[in-house]
């Protein structure tokens, strides 16, 4: 999977950034909404490069339950994107970089709390979406400032989502009933993941800097920009505190290592952060009170994989990390090394390497006992046992799946408006 490289045309389009923020648009009325009792807990995995979102079982066997087509409107959005020219170039440019050749039409989902309808961000049409999934048809529509729409999180009441706008560095929050903007932040170079705290009552935002550069030398890291980790308080939405890993690295002696935070997942009692950093086979522990990386796990490398920075697609050697409800077990995608790994927490000792294709991100079965996987070089999405740290079952999907999200549905839906 060869990380295609856009420099030229990734610099005219920065050269015409334009941050404007866009109201939400109505589109259709919201279905009538299943009544709690009737819903079921499924997963949902965002097949990026094809526009579509495979459901499956959350547990078990892991079986389809369904597909939906986000992109309907795909059309009306193509002709607004060849009708401006700087939306065009911005289109192209992230076809031709992050995109490695291809559109990206699905980063991040999450389901509505009555379980009518989902929640997409879509990277190449620059917006957020909600999609009823009754009707197929799209509920409101926002476009984010800048031209292209990342990472999302929802807050622990299900109420508001939290997507990154990676041009405009910034983070908008959203009424996710309805699409209309809360509020919003401020962050470092282009902004990344997003978690709110179990309270609700902050937003962690990691922005990650240029990845689509060939600048990827470590004495070239200053070319990355600003790369932070940006805390807000989640009603006022400001800012409250900033960590700079650059820092924290160089406190121990790891000044070749990339501060730019990647995937991240808290210990249950939220006092220690784990986290993915650009290039790097392993992961950081981060302890919040005495503000230290507090441990360093290297992850074994795997002998077929070159260390050509370059070749790591979107800079992430390895990119997705999740934590077992105990807070016992954390699982690790090792993206570029073609594995996935369960490591104790305690000891930082990893077990069996999984073999994986391009495993992209990693979440946590609704039944807490598995780590789930996106392969996004197999098309298929992978069960890992946390006890065991065995495989337990590959379930094939759409094109390049990434984000894998837990979410909910009517108990009877199947998914009628596939792509």
């Amino acid at each position: 999977m060869p990380a295609f490289r856009s420099r030229h045309l990734c610099s005219v389009a920065a050269a015409l950034v334009l941050t404007v923020t866009a109201p939400a648009t109505a589109a259709t009325a919201v279905s009538d909404a299943p009544t709690a009792a009737a819903l079921r807990e499924v997963l949902f995995v965002g097949n990026n490069w094809e526009g579509t979102a495979d459901v499956i079982k959350s547990s078990g066997d892991f079986a389809k339950v369904g597909r939906i087509n986000v992109i309907p409107d795909k059309s009306a959005r193509m002709a607004e994107i060849n009708a401006d020219p700087i939306k065009w170039i911005y289109f192209q440019a992230i076809r031709n970089g992050v995109g490695e050749g291809h559109d990206q039409f699905v980063d991040d989902m999450y389901t509505t709390p009555d379980g009518a309808s989902v929640v997409v961000s879509r990277p190449s049409f620059a917006d957020v979406v909600s999609i009823d999934l009754a009707t197929g048809n799209i509920n409101w529509r926002f476009p984010v400032s800048g031209y292209r729409s990342d990472h999302m999180a929802v807050s622990p009441d299900g109420t508001r989502v939290a997507v990154s706008a990676s041009i405009s560095n910034t983070v908008h929050v959203l009424d996710i009933g309805t699409g209309r903007q809360l509020g919003s932040f401020k962050t470092g170079d282009k902004p990344h993941e997003n978690i709110f705290t179990k309270d609700g009552k902050y937003i962690y935002n990691m922005s990650i800097g240029d990845v689509n550069t060939s600048q990827d030398a470590p004495w070239q890291d200053f070319t990355k920009g600003d790369r932070r980790i940006t805390v807000v308080d989640a009603t006022t939405y400001q800012q409250v505190r900033v960590i700079d890993m650059r820092q924290r690295l160089d406190a121990i002696g790891l000044k070749d290592y990339s501060d730019a935070v990647r995937p991240a997942v808290f210990s249950p009692d939220e006092s220690k952060l784990y986290f993915q950093v650009s290039f790097f086979n392993g992961f950081f522990e981060y302890d919040l009170a005495t503000d230290r990386i507090t441990r360093t796990k290297t992850l074994p490398k795997n002998p077929a994989t070159s260390d050509d920075r370059t070749t790591f697609v979107n800079d992430s050697r390895h990119h997705g990390i999740s934590m077992s409800p105990d807070g016992s077990k954390l699982c690790v995608a090792g993206t570029m090394d073609d594995y996935a790994t369960v490591v104790d927490r305690a000891t930082l000792q990893e077990g069996p390497l999984v073999t994986a294709s391009k495993p992209y991100w990693a979440t946590v079965s609704g039944d807490g006992r598995s780590c789930v996987i996106s392969e996004s070089g197999a098309d298929q999405v992978t069960a890992i046992d946390f006890a065991t740290g065995q495989k337990v079952v590959s379930v094939p999907v759409g094109d390049h799946p990434q984000r894998v999200r837990i979410g909910h549905v009517a108990a009877n839906w199947s998914g009628t408006n596939a792509g």
